[in-house]
């Protein structure tokens, strides 16, 4: 059976809607923390499959999580090899600082349900599942797009919302994989003044959540199939 491996960053942001598609296409899945002792030693190149997800936290605030640049490193010589990986959120900018393109603070903090626009590519693409489908999003950091790779779609607050590099390799910004996973509370959990700073609050965020969600996760799920398919 192939492996695949998750890599989380923070407990509350696992694999959620994405393993059931993951499960179906042979992938018996295993899970690390970063906080795990045993992270720095994981060899990233072994998995048949990389999943990054997201985090609170900043590519650029090596000084607060050490682990980070030893992330980063492993996962550029997994992407020189050319190796399926999926990078979701903080997942994608890892990957995206990982080709060399440097993670910064954005203008705009996006927080909330709403659609991404594909391009021709996008649209020619497994993110056509997700075309005008509003999913999740949260976050605040933007990179310049990564030499050599091919923009999917944006938003008016974020130019990158996802790239891919060849068919092993998929970034995305928004979390297509949240709508039905318990754990959303957990996101909720102080973050009014965060949810605020993007002109949202906590309880439309759960109202868009329970309109939304369902529909989002299952178009995420239809995304994730077709492109392990052509991996």
């Amino acid at each position: 059976m192939k492996k695949g491996l998750i890599i989380r960053h923070t407990p509350y942001e696992g694999i959620a809607g994405f393993r059931a598609p993951v499960e179906a296409a042979g992938y018996d899945l295993d899970r690390i923390d970063v906080t795990d002792p045993a992270f720095s030693t994981v060899n990233f190149n072994s998995p048949d499959l990389l999943i990054l997800m997201g985090g609170p936290m900043g590519v650029y605030e090596r000084d607060a999580h050490p682990w980070i640049d030893c992330e980063v490193d492993r996962l550029a010589s997994r992407i020189s090899l050319g190796l399926p990986t999926l990078g979701v959120c903080l997942g994608s900018q890892m990957i995206a600082q990982a080709m060399e393109a440097k993670v910064f603070v954005g203008p705009v903090r996006e927080v909330g349900f709403a659609p991404v626009t594909l391009n021709a590519a996008g649209a020619d693409s497994p993110l056509r599942h997700i075309a005008e489908v509003p999913v999740l999003h949260w976050h605040g950091d933007t990179f310049p797009l990564p030499e050599g790779v091919e923009l999917l779609a944006s938003t008016e607050g974020c130019a990158h919302q996802a790239f891919r590099h060849g068919p092993e390799l998929l970034a995305l910004q928004f979390h297509a994989e949240m709508g039905e996973d318990p754990r959303f509370e957990e996101w909720l959990i102080d973050a009014d003044d965060y949810v605020a700073g993007a002109g949202m609050s906590v309880a439309r965020l759960r109202e868009e959540h329970d309109r939304h969600g369902l529909a989002a996760v299952a178009a995420g799920r239809a995304m994730i199939a077709e492109w392990l398919t052509g991996l």
